[in-house]
């Protein structure tokens, strides 16, 4: 069994010492590099193996491999939107969250931003907005394009 394991993933679930046998298992993913009589020992203890429970297999730790020198890789990174109003350039606040006892942790005030449709009367059309409920406000009382103006959002782009 062991030799078939060789070079593959496998999934080894452990319970932590000290707990009763109800305690949640804990999964290690580890890689079966060889079998015991495959390498001698001086070199498996030069490699950092230990013993696993599967008839004598030695046992390591998978890693990633190498990255390709050749073809460089790019960080991925997801498009996010900010959480920040175009309009009046509101944004998360640092606020204390204070628990019974009086403690304090950090945490973030957002603002209030909501996906509205509005009335472009300019261009007559319909523009889809991400805006907090403050500017939506001003834009009810002052009017899109004042507002956009001020702001100096060109709504012509979108």
């Amino acid at each position: 069994m062991a030799a078939a394991l060789v070079g593959h993933s496998a999934l080894f679930f452990a319970r932590t010492e000290g707990l009763n046998s109800s305690s949640p298992k804990v999964g290690v993913r580890v890689r079966v590099w060889s079998v015991r009589a495959s390498l001698p020992s001086n070199q498996c203890s030069m490699l950092g193996f230990g013993r696993s429970q599967l008839g004598g297999a030695r046992i390591g730790i998978s890693q990633a491999p190498p990255p390709n020198p050749i073809l460089p890789i790019a960080p991925v990174r997801p498009i996010v939107a900010r959480r920040v109003c175009p309009f009046t350039g509101k944004k998360a606040n640092r606020a204390n969250k204070v628990s019974f006892s009086n403690h304090k942790t950090k945490k973030l005030q957002f603002v209030n931003l909501q996906y509205k449709r509005v009335w472009w009367e300019a261009g007559n059309r319909y523009l889809k907005l991400r805006l907090s409920t403050k500017a939506l406000k001003t834009i009810e009382k002052n009017g899109l394009d004042a507002v956009a103006k001020k702001a100096g959002i060109d709504l012509r782009k979108k």
